[in-house]
């Protein structure tokens, strides 16, 4: 029950309030000749979603009031009529009506007022003149409903949408200034009230501007001035006191209207009745909660640069930066203290002089002759034992045929002496095999220790520059998009770095992906800008939309692949990633062989190597530890790796080859190739890939093949005729036919696994 009583106490407030407004709209005239403003209240009102059922009769009851005759009567309902039929139809044929179309009917609505002053002698001009004036005036209270009805009291008023209320405001003291019961002034309730609202929310600037803008409209209807001064005295009075307690502004406010109408004597007339508008206002101005005036403060206040917020960010930054610098020390003293844990491997001689004494040890001590032969002939004997120590390390174990003649004559222990060698030998291998693995182990570890020092560091430097935000570019951005009709709540600008410009503005969810809003944002900051993130925000209906400076390249690619006759998977496999920073990753691992092992191996190869660059890792970090990895295996797990990292953002191309094929950057004019270097991964403790960088351009295309591709043909030459001889500039059908030449030219049979990928350079 206590539902609908408010519903219906709202319905009622609301019909009130169009009552007052329609009423006044009816008296706000052009030099009381033209009455053109109260028709575009009422489209406006429709257009921003009041309900028409409420605005409609109480249009026509108010100009009624106004001007009760039969002709009047016509205009209005010829009015309403263009207004509602044209709703409705929208509304049954779920058509959402556009903008252009609800001007026309607006415009056709005042066909009636149009033909009674044609027949009544009125100026068509004139006529005229009032229909632009009231679609004029219908805009611009559309502007500002759309503002705040549907942004609501949470966002700053554009420049426009500022201009727009100030033209509704003096409409409203065009009609107020008419309006007067006896000496009471509803003009000064009403502009005492904005000024001070103004005052204590806005700008000094907009509150002195209001306070013309009220004057101006008072003289428009009247030809009478006489409120430019007092309005423009009220408003120095209140923001003397701007600072202050909203009293002192009251007090400031009454005070000088006292001033203006005793001692000045600018009004015909001054008594207390002639104060009471001021009284009134003043003392609702007093009762506003704080709360309603922040509100309003934040959509008025043009010159709010969010300094606050804007200086935490930057705050949260700096404090990121340190700790973020601490953090990379601490990776970096673990990397060493993790590289100092490694254990050094004994040499050759030291592990012979160590065997040696192990099998004096077990075999001679015991032996009766151990005296003869390690006294008389212990050169002799050290000799020998240092040989045959050597070949069971060469060989895997010795034999009774490696030992020499004269040891076997007067030893009589050579099957224990060869059986100690060969367990003492494969113990030792096996322990150091154990050894080399802990250390690797640990290698890797360090390694990655590293690694993430490094970018912390990199995270570091990134956080320590300030952010400088484009507070002028960010109002330019929500003023242009309004006027495009995109509804922003919030914009943000800054430079990330010399290269990049980022912007995120808030939109509806309808306007997140118009063409439109990257074509205003680009336009409002010099630059081209991409789309590079999109999430809902935390306001319902609304998605934050990140923008930054496109990059100068843009890469299209096309891939091509061919399994080997005869083998049921490929053991080629491919990568192409995005990594930050505006950089694509292309890869072709080529697991040795084919099959399901050479597959197995290429796979893994691959996704070790895309994992750690996703992660942000250097190069020469990356490949250590994925051939580390790879050596852990104990398997037979090698891999040619062809990697090419194009940076869109300065045309740089970085290749980087471990025994895979020639790659080539061709144009129109000249054709570079990037030679081949380096075992592949997993082979070698350390390897030494081929690293080289190239500089790109638009038009430029990057072929990278397997050797399946560059073995097909005889020679170098061939392969680079065959390319040169390609017209299309469709990068997957240029790879398509590379791949078709490269089986005939092995009459029609993969003789070996075959992938090939083909990026097209082009401008961002």
């Amino acid at each position: 029950m206590n539902f609908k009583i408010n519903k219906y106490l709202f319905f009622v407030l609301q019909a009130v309030l169009f009552l007052g407004l329609f009423f006044v709209l009816f008296n706000s005239s052009v030099n009381m000749t033209i009455f053109p403003f109260a028709f575009g209240m009422l489209f406006a009102l429709v257009w921003a979603n009041q309900k028409v059922w409420i605005a409609a009769p109480i249009y026509i009851i108010a100009g009624a009031l106004h001007q009760p005759t039969l002709e009047f009567a016509i205009c209005m309902l010829v009015t309403v009529f263009c207004l509602i039929v044209p709703y409705f139809i929208h509304i049954l044929c779920k058509k959402t009506m556009k903008k252009w179309e609800f001007v026309l009917f607006a415009i056709l609505s005042q066909t009636a007022n149009i033909v009674f002053d044609v027949l009544g002698g009125f100026s068509p001009i004139l006529s005229l003149v009032s229909v632009v004036l009231g679609v004029l005036f219908m805009l611009a209270c559309i502007t500002v409903f759309e503002a705040v009805l549907i942004r609501g009291f949470t966002n700053k008023l554009t420049i426009l949408e500022i201009v727009s209320l100030f033209s509704i405001i003096a409409c409203l003291c065009g009609g107020l200034v008419c309006l007067n019961v006896q000496s009471f002034s509803f003009l000064k309730l009403f502009m005492s009230f904005v000024l001070l609202i103004f005052g204590f929310c806005s700008t000094p600037l907009l509150t002195m501007l209001v306070a013309a803008i009220g004057g101006l409209g008072a003289l428009v209807a009247t030809n009478n001035p006489m409120f430019f001064a007092p309005f423009v005295i009220w408003a120095l009075a209140i923001l003397l006191f701007k600072k202050r307690y909203r009293i002192f502004m009251v007090i400031a406010l009454v005070c000088v209207e006292l001033l203006i109408g005793y001692y000045f004597c600018l009004y015909t007339s001054f008594g207390i009745i002639e104060i009471l508008p001021i009284l009134i206002s003043s003392a609702v101005f007093v009762l506003l909660p704080k709360n309603l005036c922040s509100e309003i403060a934040v959509v008025f206040n043009l010159s709010k640069d969010r300094i606050a917020m804007k200086n935490v960010a930057n705050r949260n930054r700096e404090i990121l930066n340190r700790r973020l610098g601490n953090l990379a020390e601490v990776f970096n003293d673990m990397n060493l203290i993790y590289r100092n844990m490694l254990k050094a491997g004994m040499t050759v001689d030291e592990v012979k002089v160590l065997l040696n004494q192990e099998i004096v040890d077990k075999i001679c001590s015991f032996c009766p002759e151990r005296n003869h032969c390690h006294r008389t002939f212990a050169d002799s004997t050290r000799k020998v034992f240092d040989e045959l120590v050597t070949i069971s390390f060469q060989k895997g174990r010795v034999t009774l045929l490696d030992i020499p003649s004269h040891l076997t004559s007067r030893c009589k222990q050579t099957n224990s002496i060869l059986g100690c060698i060969n367990t003492l030998t494969a113990q030792y291998k096996k322990y150091m095999s154990m050894i080399n693995d802990v250390d690797t182990s640990k290698l890797i570890i360090a390694d990655q220790l590293l690694g993430i020092s490094k970018i912390m560091n990199g995270l570091s430097k990134e956080m320590e520059a300030t952010i400088s935000f484009d507070t002028a570019r960010e109002n330019k951005i929500l003023d242009e998009l309004t006027y495009h009709n995109i509804i922003c709540i919030d914009a943000v600008v800054f430079e990330k770095d010399v290269w990049t410009m980022i912007a995120s503005v808030v939109v509806r969810n309808e306007d997140s992906e118009r063409p439109r809003l990257v074509d205003v944002v680009s336009k409002v900051c010099g630059k081209k800008m991409t789309i590079f993130e999109t999430f809902a925000s935390t306001r319902p209906g609304y998605s934050v939309v990140n923008m930054k400076t496109a990059p100068k390249l843009d890469c299209i690619f096309g891939i091509a692949q061919k399994t080997k006759n005869g083998s049921k998977v490929s053991g080629d496999t491919y990568s192409v990633v995005k990594l930050d920073g505006d950089k694509l990753l292309f890869a072709i691992s080529d697991g040795m062989g084919s099959g399901e092992k050479a597959e197995s191996a290429s796979e893994l190869s691959i996704t070790l190597v895309e994992n750690f660059y996703r992660a942000g890792f250097d190069n020469d970090i990356i490949l250590s530890t994925v051939n580390k990895l790879l050596a852990l295996h104990k398997q037979e797990i090698f891999s040619a790796l062809d990697i090419c990292v194009i940076d869109k953002k300065n045309g740089i191309a970085d290749f980087i080859k471990m025994a895979a094929p020639k790659s080539y950057i061709i144009n129109d004019d000249e054709c570079r190739v990037v030679k081949t270097g380096a075992l592949p991964i997993g082979i070698v403790d350390d390897p030494k890939p081929l690293s080289k960088k190239n500089v790109i351009s638009a038009k430029d295309f990057v072929i990278m093949t397997s050797d399946g591709i560059s073995d097909s043909f005889e020679s170098e030459e061939e392969f680079l005729s065959c390319i040169k001889s390609i017209r299309t500039r469709n990068p997957q059908e240029f790879a398509d036919q590379i791949l078709e030449r490269a089986v005939a030219a092995n009459n029609g049979y993969a003789v070996d696994d075959m992938s090939i990928i083909v990026v097209k350079v082009m401008e961002g």
